[in-house]
């Protein structure tokens, strides 16, 4: 199975870039917020999100070449990414991210949630530069979605009552928000038709929505080095994805333990054994499953090309991440 850097060959150059410019358009403003910004750009990070507006914006031209405005598109969702990144650190308390202190650890909470908003008003200030109403109203949206699905992650904490819409919902503003209205933003900056245009927000969709359930059964089935942070920290933090929904409907038990915190020694152990012992893994991987196909048939229109082939390809490379 392809690497996320193989699959993002295509566009290896246009990325190098994209962070050589991201450093520029940081500029030299307030010397602690830049060095928080050029530690998270230094940090790696599989540039995915970009990657997706690079390798769209080359599929969709008329002669695959990429415009200015389409690199800052993709320079804008990065900010946006990292953005909520940072501020995700601080609200979960995180002290690594990608083997890699945190803002807050490095620097202060205070420190962190000013960089979080600082990439977020840059991200504004270049996205209004574009000058395209459509474009700003798409990525605007993308910054209330994912304040959105932060709120509703905390409301819904420890809470065994809630649906599995509200889970969906939340996946859809956390992780694939950015990602489906980016998508979409590339085909208007190059002028395509209404129906590509929700083809390529279908595509953007279906796509995070299966990289997060794909994420939600990793923190039950990976290891801590595999997932970059402990396992099962999801569960530990109450926060119930789609595996702990389905184990619900199965195993009664497994609410008692939820709702009572963890707090009893042993809770969480068992808690892991019960998800793990009946269908509700295999019920997840199937909803990723469904996402991916639906998100690799939304592109069917696009014409062969490099770029085209790495974009078909990222559906599988997402469930290949479970095996």
């Amino acid at each position: 199975m392809a690497t996320v850097a193989e699959l993002l060959q295509p566009v290896e150059a246009d990325l190098d870039a994209l962070l050589a410019d991201l450093r520029s358009l940081i500029g030299a403003g307030h010397p602690i917020l830049q060095a928080a910004a050029e530690h998270l750009f230094a940090a790696g990070g599989k540039r995915l999100r970009p990657g997706i507006v690079l390798l769209l914006s080359r599929a969709v031209a008329a002669d695959g070449e990429l415009g200015p405005r389409h690199r800052r598109l993709a320079e804008i969702t990065e900010m946006i990414h990292t953005a909520s990144l940072v501020h995700d650190d601080v609200v979960d308390e995180a002290a690594t991210r990608r083997g890699v202190d945190t803002v807050h650890s490095r620097f202060n909470h205070r420190v962190a949630v000013l960089a979080g908003d600082f990439l977020f008003a840059q991200a504004s200030w270049h996205l209004a530069n574009l000058d395209d109403l459509e474009v700003v109203k798409l990525l605007s949206r993308v910054i209330m979605d994912l304040a959105d699905g932060e709120v509703k992650q905390g409301l819904f904490r420890y809470d065994t009552g809630q649906s599995f819409e509200t889970y969906l919902e939340k996946s859809y503003c956390k992780t694939a928000s950015l990602i489906a209205n980016s998508a979409r933003a590339a085909g208007v900056l190059t002028g395509l038709a209404s129906q590509q245009l929700d083809d390529l927000y279908r595509f953007g969709r279906q796509l995070g929505l299966a990289f997060q359930v794909v994420d939600d059964i990793l923190d039950f089935t990976g290891s801590d080095q595999q997932l970059g942070k402990p396992a099962a920290s999801d569960l530990a933090s109450g926060y119930l994805t789609a595996p702990a929904l389905y184990a619900l409907q199965e195993r009664p038990a497994l609410a008692g333990l939820i709702e009572r915190e963890f707090s009893q020694e042993g809770d969480l152990e068992q808690a892991l054994e019960l998800v793990r012992g009946c269908e509700a893994i295999p019920r997840s991987r199937a909803l990723a499953e469904g996402f991916a196909k639906e998100a690799a048939a939304a592109l069917d229109w696009l014409t062969p090309s490099e770029p085209s082939r790495a974009l078909r390809a990222l559906p599988d490379f997402v469930l290949s991440r479970l095996y």
